[in-house]
C-alpha cells in the first residue's frame, strides 16, 4: 500500500496509460480523482473518483481542484497525463496542427500545475507524463516530439523550483505502448518503432503505471527532476 491515505489526481485518466495509472494508484490506497473529456466507465473502486472535464480548458481543470479542495483538501500526487499525438511531416504542418498539440501538451500541462499548488504540501509528487519521443525523433512527429522535450523541461525546472517547499517533479517517459493513441499510427511507424525495442515488444500501460507508482511514491524520495523512460531499452542501450 505504497499510496494509502493519499489523495491523487490523474489529469487524463479515462484511458490507456492514465487508466492504467488510476487503477494501480487506487490498488495502492490512494482515493484517485481521474479525468477525462467523456464520462469513464464505472470503476469497482470505492477508492476511484471520476470526474468529467476538459483538461484543454483551465477552467475546468480548476474546477476539479475545486472539488478536491471542498472533499479532500489537499493533492498529494498530481499527474498530468493528459496529451495528443498527430501525423504531420514539416511540408504539412499546419497552424491548427501545432496550437492543438502544443495547446493540451504544454500550455494546459503548465497551468494546470500551476493551478495545484495551493493544494500541494511538503512531501507531495508532480508525475509528469513525457515520451520518448523527445529524443527519438520520430518521422512525421516532430510537433509531439517538441511538445514533450517542452515537458522534459518544465520537469527541471520545476524540480528546481519547488525543491524548497518538498514538491518533487518527476517525467515518466513511455515508449511505444499499447493504447488507442499508438493504434492510430500508421503501420509503418509501429513497425518501426517496435524493431528498435532491444525487448521486441510494445510496452504495456500497466508498465508504464509500475513507474509512475514508484515517482509518485516515498520509494522514489530522493529522486526529482528525473525522467524514468520506460521503453523496452530503446533509447538506453
Amino acid at each position: 500500500m505504497k499510496l494509502e491515505n493519499k489523495i491523487s489526481v490523474v489529469i487524463g485518466g479515462g484511458s490507456g496509460i492514465g487508466a492504467a495509472i488510476v487503477s494501480r494508484f487506487a490498488a495502492e490506497g490512494s482515493t484517485v480523482y481521474a479525468t477525462s473529456r467523456k464520462a469513464i466507465e464505472a470503476t469497482h473502486s470505492k477508492q476511484v473518483i471520476t470526474v468529467v472535464a476538459d483538461a484543454g480548458e483551465t477552467s475546468s481543470v480548476r474546477a476539479v481542484y475545486e472539488q478536491v479542495r471542498r472533499e479532500r483538501g489537499r493533492i498529494d500526487v498530481l499527474v498530468l497525463n493528459a496529451g495528443i499525438s498527430e501525423y504531420a511531416t514539416l511540408g504539412d504542418i499546419s497552424e491548427d496542427l501545432y496550437d492543438r498539440i502544443f495547446g493540451l501538451n504544454v500550455r494546459s500541462l503548465l497551468f494546470a500545475a500551476q493551478d495545484a499548488l495551493g493544494l500541494m504540501q511538503d512531501g507531495s509528487s508532480i508525475v509528469l507524463v513525457g515520451s520518448i519521443a523527445d529524443t527519438i525523433g520520430p518521422k512525421g512527429y516532430g510537433v509531439y516530439s517538441a511538445s514533450k522535450s517542452a515537458v522534459r523541461s518544465f520537469a527541471r525546472t520545476w524540480a528546481n523550483e519547488l525543491a524548497p517547499k518538498g514538491i518533487r517533479v518527476n517525467v515518466v517517459s513511455p515508449g511505444p505502448t499499447d493504447t488507442a493513441m499508438m493504434a492510430a499510427t500508421t503501420d509503418e511507424v509501429r513497425a518501426a518503432l517496435t524493431a528498435m525495442i532491444p525487448l521486441g515488444r510494445l510496452g504495456m500501460p500497466e508498465e508504464v503505471a509500475s513507474a509512475a507508482l514508484f515517482l509518485a511514491s516515498s520509494d522514489s524520495s530522493f529522486t526529482t527532476g528525473a525522467e524514468l523512460c520506460v521503453d523496452g531499452g530503446a533509447t538506453q542501450v
